[in-house]
């Protein structure tokens, strides 16, 4: 099995597409080795009648992990080409990362420079474009490549986590990314909001894709500025790209495991993620509608959540230089001050429950924000960017359809509706969860539950194997809408890990709303 990967390459390399005989270096001195490129791979042979060859090749660049290949002139009339590879290579301990590995070769058949050069760039062209990822033809999904040359406008944090955003773009990001021809233009955030104005006002076409090298809060300002938007259903077109740079990178981690890649964090996360980007591969991705009770509409892509979970992630932000293990120091003294918070709790499961009312073919009148009683106009006459219809949903201030399942517990320790798979880099929280699934995956933990029993359940959510516990306080429903009714404005409600004032909201899944690089 590929190191890092869940599953082998495809075996053999395929009919032969180019062939030659070259030098192995960039020196004039250089041995000589055989080229022999397949749609798979670049094969490097020992030359026919070298002694010590064996018939298979002795080395092997996958063209799956490809990033570049460039040609250029070489002294002596002679010309090279090189080729930048990431293959996963696995550590004595730990998990298998990716890693760079740089081939050049040498073209010298003959005294003709040009010649030579063009050789050499037939060879990097065709290597260019075999490295394209193909497009996976699976119904339903769109997925798309990025072109290239490639432009990317970055969107960096410098005060994300640690500290290090800026310094990591600059010594990991960048480099990878000029070996695939994307060239970036930098934004550096100066204060909150400063990504929101600035994806929501300016001319974004110069720019095939927008990437954030943040934590997830800066993602979720982007995505909230391109949906106020009067064109936000043109823009929402273009791939968006998170690089982990925060404390929690939950997004991140989730598409690190959709890729299919073995779980990392820090730099061999971002090397992971660097790698998607340079790949150019996006998809579809799911965004959640939020309407509270004082009139917001929001959007979010990864998670809502009230009480303990949320407590965890505000309370330890004043831990944010510790970077990941913030929230392990977070959740021991949450623990110790373990709270519980009263509310009511309902949703329209994503498969009607055993019981419950068919749902009415002339549904309630739906909302588009939280603003009570508010009349939409018929589907499909909606004035030019206008947002999506949260048609799932009734007012606020009218009882949930009759469809819908109210929890009769009242009151929780936590709940939390996520829609990707991992809660933060080491917290596999929903592992069924895709990019585009169409669902909410809720969870809610009932009062009564013991502390001993509650960090038994975070602890193995490392490995996303909570609900193996089968604990009876915490209970696991796929939805596609919700609301949340606290009792009280008590208790810590987070969008993404942004704080949320603590009042009523309902939320609804829109599919496959805007794009994102994924790797798979």
């Amino acid at each position: 099995m590929a190191a890092g990967r869940r599953a082998p390459p495809e075996p053999g390399g395929g009919p032969v597409l180019l062939q030659g005989i070259f030098g192995a270096g960039a020196t004039p001195g250089a041995a000589p080795c055989s080229l022999v490129l397949t749609a798979r791979e670049l094969q490097v042979r020992r030359p026919p009648g070298s002694s010590g060859g064996s018939p298979g090749p002795d080395a092997a660049l996958r063209l799956a992990d490809c990033v570049g290949s460039v040609a250029f002139p070489a002294a002596a009339a002679a010309a090279c080409f090189s080729v930048v590879c990431y293959p996963f290579r696995g550590p004595r301990w730990g998990s298998p990362a990716r890693q760079r590995l740089e081939r050049t070769f040498r073209v010298c058949l003959g005294p003709d420079a040009d010649g030579n050069l063009r050789i050499a760039q037939a060879w990097s062209r065709r290597i260019r474009e075999l490295a394209v990822p193909a497009v996976p033809t699976q119904d339903g999904d769109s997925y798309g490549v990025l072109p290239r040359p490639c432009r990317a406008l970055v969107l960096l944090n410098p005060q994300s986590g640690t500290g290090r955003a800026l310094e990591d773009f600059q010594a990991v990001v960048q480099p990878m990314l000029a070996e695939a021809d994307i060239a970036t233009t930098v934004f550096i955030t100066e204060r909150p909001h400063h990504a929101h104005e600035k994806v929501r006002d300016e001319d974004l076409s110069q720019w095939d894709t927008l990437v954030v090298m943040a934590g997830d809060g800066l993602l979720y300002e982007v995505v909230n500025g391109l949906m106020e938007r009067p064109d936000w259903e043109e823009i929402m077109k273009k791939p968006l790209c998170i690089l982990p740079g925060g404390s929690g990178n939950a997004l991140a981690a989730s598409i690190n495991h959709y890729a299919g890649n073995d779980h990392v964090a820090k730099k061999k996360l971002l090397t992971n993620c660097t790698f998607i980007l340079c790949k150019g591969l996006h998809t579809q991705m799911d965004l959640v509608s939020l309407s509270t009770a004082s009139g917001k509409r929001l959007f979010s892509f990864l998670g809502f959540g009230w009480g303990f979970i949320s407590d965890v992630d505000i309370d330890s932000e004043k831990y944010r230089w510790l970077g990941n293990a913030r929230f392990t120091l977070g959740t021991l003294q949450c623990l110790a001050k373990l709270r519980v918070y009263q509310g009511r709790l309902s949703y329209l499961p994503a498969v009607p429950e055993q019981g419950s009312p068919p749902a009415p073919r002339d549904p309630h009148t739906p909302v588009t924000n939280g603003q009570a009683g508010r009349i939409l106009p018929p589907a499909g006459t909606e004035a030019p960017g206008a947002l999506p219809t949260d048609s799932l949903l009734v007012p606020l201030c009218q009882p949930v359809p009759a469809h819908w399942t109210v929890v009769p517990e009242e009151e929780f320790v936590s709940v939390y509706a996520i829609y990707q798979s991992h809660l933060g880099t080491n917290l596999l929280m929903a592992p069924a969860a895709q990019l585009h699934d169409g669902c909410i995956h809720l969870f809610y933990l009932k009062a009564g539950i013991s502390r001993v029993a509650l960090l038994k359940i975070f602890l193995a959510m490392a490995r996303g194997t909570h609900l193996d516990l089968n604990c009876p306080h915490l209970r696991y429903v796929p939805v596609r809408a919700f609301r949340l009714e606290p009792r009280a404005a008590t208790g810590i409600m987070t969008v993404d890990g942004e704080v949320l004032a603590c009042e009523p909201v309902q939320g609804q899944i829109h599919s496959r709303l805007c794009r994102v690089l994924s790797g798979s």
